[in-house]
């Protein structure tokens, strides 16, 4: 696939386990009125006014940051930042989601548009039940990620011993933050049916095996199929089915760890009184089948 048939920035479901950032740039800026010529880069930036204000145009919409609001940019994606006020202060952090990316300088962050390297643009972590973190770029980070943000720039710029492993612990903290601002955010916009979503949400985790459908649940809330799911997915972070597959798999190897029950009759408290296709759910899930995450679970 050639570089200008991707779609930037490029995404991946990752499980939080194997999410392991690495740092190439953490710095305090102070910067004139100016407008910076428009770039890509091939890694993710983190660009947080402390003063000032700031626009940046991203392929052609344009957002506008005041004091305590950060722009989550993307590889790949055409950006340009204007300064508007002076002094504008800044803090800025280049990171990847996987430790994958070689910088070894500045310049190697910013693609030179005369000789693109399509395989050096990092790939975005995704994982339920956060949307990509990039789908909406302006964020107004709590008081606690602000200050970890400041300390991964003193770590970065002091560089002690064992620096690379608390600017790791302090990246997974601030997109941890920022993945639940994201949530708070979407709860905030939710329609007057998020309450009534959220209940059905509770119940679900409280009646897994009942016969829950899209068409029965989009019935109850009293709602057309396709604008239910929609509005559950903005409160959830995942479709109706995906939730209730997760809730399933979540309360089966519960059971499977703290009781004695035949894997039938697991399948049945679940929701799924067909052995065969709960084992194949629960496979496709855990990588194993019941029984064997059973053993494996007495064993450790």
């Amino acid at each position: 696939m050639q570089e200008n048939e991707i779609v930037h920035p490029v995404k991946k479901e990752t499980p939080f386990r194997e999410w392991s950032p690495g740092i190439h740039y953490a710095q305090f800026q102070s910067l004139q009125p100016c407008s910076f010529p428009e770039r890509r880069l091939y890694d993710f930036e983190l660009l947080y006014v402390r003063q000032g204000e700031l626009t940046t145009r991203i392929n052609g919409a344009l957002h506008s940051l005041t004091p305590g609001q950060l722009i989550f940019l993307a590889p790949g994606v055409y950006h340009q930042n204007s300064i508007l006020s002076s002094p504008a202060k800044l803090l800025g952090i280049h990171f990847d989601f996987f430790g994958e990316s070689r910088i070894l300088r500045e310049e190697d962050m910013v693609v030179n548009e005369e000789e693109v390297i399509p395989g050096k643009f990092a790939v975005e972590a995704v994982a339920a039940p956060f949307l990509p973190l990039s789908e909406d770029p302006i964020y107004t980070p709590p008081p606690e990620c602000v200050h970890a943000m400041e300390q991964l720039v003193q770590e970065f710029t002091m560089r002690p011993p064992g620096y690379e492993l608390v600017c790791r612990g302090l990246m997974l903290g601030i997109l941890t933050s920022l993945l639940r601002t994201q949530s708070s955010r979407r709860l905030a916009k939710a329609s007057v049916h998020g309450e009534r979503i959220r209940a059905l949400m509770e119940e679900i985790e409280a009646k897994p095996a009942a016969g829950w459908t899209n068409r029965s649940m989009a019935d109850r809330m009293n709602l057309h199929e396709d604008h239910f799911s929609k509005l559950f997915r903005q409160i959830a972070g995942m479709p109706p089915g995906e939730y209730l597959r997760s809730i399933r798999h979540r309360e089966a190897r519960k059971l499977l760890r703290e009781t004695d029950w035949p894997v039938e009759k697991v399948g049945e408290q679940v929701g799924y009184p067909d052995i065969h296709y709960f084992s194949r759910t629960f496979s496709a899930q855990e990588g194993i089948s019941p029984r064997a995450y059973r053993k494996l679970s007495r064993i450790l």
